[in-house]
């Protein structure tokens, strides 16, 4: 008989802890990059930290809801398909009435409350793909690929289209890796995954250098001003340039051990984004480029637990969802950080539980919820244990007593 335990003795520390370290050191990051600004703009110095802390507040009770809830209802097809729909209707409300921030068209606004729904919509690809793909086991590898593998990818094509025209170039492209990492979990054939391969780097490398040929006739100006500088953004230094040249400051004057929290240069008006995508140029200025690598030693942890659940799991689903999410924070990790050193231009991308974001940070503690539940998932399948809510005691009744 399986053996009955609580399932909050299953939780996996090796994600939990990371994740709350690394929200917390975000919400010191967010206080220290907004604060001063907020004052010098007559705001109350607390109102960008106090915004973060709320959607963290919400987030946790995501990842309790999330965590308790059964695996039949994680599997529940309606369910995905139902998350997948209400995404897409979001994308079409906010590309018709969404409110403008850098040139794009992403925000839904209630009040003081900005959502992002393309933000939500990575964690839909990966839920919905995972759910779809894990059900087709049987047929991926055969000549039924479209039929099994096309099909469950209409959705999260027109997705991208729709975030594509906001435009949102950022997350389109990291929302398109996601798709792949997880149809290359899936099982597919090993040509599918070369020939995919292969087009998805000869077609990246085709699309920018069309961009570079016509000069960005072919996209919006505040996207092609970020590729025509990240290579070399000192030749505008005070324009174009601004951005990228003061993240390489902030990084510069941080050193190996920083100016101390609180004492950044940078983000008293030089650095524009401080709090949102240069906010790991923050940490190096104030903490020192040591603590800012043990905060990615920290989140690299992290993720490869998420990946090392899913490779272990003999459970399709449970594999590919591990994997997409752990591909989803690597991704976001790289893109941040090499937009921030020029490696890639900017794309808007937030680094991972530091930067403000409410959409972003509810969304990333979502991805956390449902590998901590897979994570209990596969313990309770490798030790053969079943959970149980805690019994009430039962009074005597009175023909009992006599």
């Amino acid at each position: 008989m399986p053996q009955k335990i609580k399932k909050r003795h299953l939780l996996d520390y090796s994600i939990l802890i990371p994740y709350l370290i690394l929200c917390v050191l975000g919400l010191v990051m967010v206080f220290s990059s907004t604060s001063y600004l907020l004052v010098e703009q007559g705001q109350n110095f607390m109102s960008s930290v106090i915004n973060q802390a709320v959607f963290w507040l919400l987030s946790l009770v995501a990842i309790s809801f999330i965590y308790k809830m059964k695996t039949d209802v994680i599997r529940n097809k309606a369910f995905a398909s139902m998350a997948m729909i209400i995404v897409i209707v979001l994308l079409l409300v906010v590309l018709v009435i969404g409110k403008e921030v850098n040139g794009a068209k992403g925000w839904l606004s209630f009040g003081p409350v900005n959502i992002q729904p393309a933000e939500f919509f990575k964690i839909t690809t990966i839920w919905f793909l995972a759910l779809k793909l894990s059900t087709r086991q049987k047929t991926i590898q055969g000549q039924t690929f479209l039929n099994t593998v096309f099909r469950p990818l209409v959705y999260v094509i027109f997705g991208l289209l729709l975030i594509a025209l906001l435009p949102d170039f950022g997350n389109a492209a990291v929302i398109t890796l996601i798709a792949f990492s997880v149809i290359m979990a899936s099982g597919i054939n090993y040509l599918y995954t070369l020939v995919l391969g292969i087009v998805g780097v000869v077609g990246s490398f085709g699309v920018i250098q069309l961009i570079n040929l016509t000069k960005g006739k072919l996209i919006p100006a505040h996207v092609y001003s970020r590729f025509a500088i990240y290579q070399n953004p000192f030749k505008d230094e005070f324009n174009l340039g601004h951005q990228m040249v003061n993240g390489y400051y902030a990084i510069y004057n941080g050193g190996l051990f920083g100016r101390g929290l609180g004492n950044s240069i940078q983000k008293k008006g030089f650095l524009k984004f401080a709090h949102t995508d240069y906010i790991f140029a923050i940490v190096i200025e104030e903490l020192g480029l040591i603590v800012a690598l043990l905060v990615l030693a920290l989140l690299f942890y992290m993720i490869a637990r998420i990946f090392l659940v899913g490779i272990r799991s003999s459970d399709a689903f449970n594999s590919m969802m591990c994997i997409g999410i752990g591909s989803l924070f690597l991704i976001q990790v790289f893109v941040n950080l090499g937009g921030i050193t020029g490696i890639i231009p900017l794309t808007g991308i937030t680094f991972p539980f530091l930067s403000q974001g409410g959409s972003s940070l509810l969304m990333l503690s979502i991805c956390v919820g449902f590998a901590l539940n897979i994570s209990a998932d596969e313990k309770k399948k490798q030790y053969g244990i079943t959970t149980s809510k805690p019994m009430k005691k039962r009074l005597p009744q009175k023909n009992e007593l006599s």
